[in-house]
């Protein structure tokens, strides 16, 4: 199964964590802590890990189309409520 990684530099990774899962709860299957959540969609799942100065993202789905999906929909909402933070994701795809 296709999946990939992204460290976004923060050190508000926790209120990140709360913030994506509970946005997301409303349309997909969410669960968060303060130090991990995940994020089950139809297309593909996102994991979350916090950590002291960034926010660890993991996404894996059945196929490259679907993954490229995901984390488009994690990347965008992620930069878009982290505007003021200037946040950044770039994602590296496991071999």
């Amino acid at each position: 199964m296709p999946a990939s990684q992204a460290r976004v530099a923060t050190d508000r990774a926790s209120r990140y964590i709360k913030q994506l899962c509970s946005h997301f709860d409303k349309k997909a299957d969410s669960e968060w802590d303060d130090h991990k959540g995940r994020t089950v969609f139809e297309f593909g799942t996102c994991d979350y890990a916090a950590e002291t100065d960034a926010l660890i993202l993991r996404v894996e789905a059945a196929d490259e189309e679907l993954l490229g999906r995901t984390e488009y929909v994690v990347g965008d909402h992620l930069t878009r409520f982290g505007t003021r933070d200037e946040l950044s994701v770039d994602w590296k795809r496991e071999v």
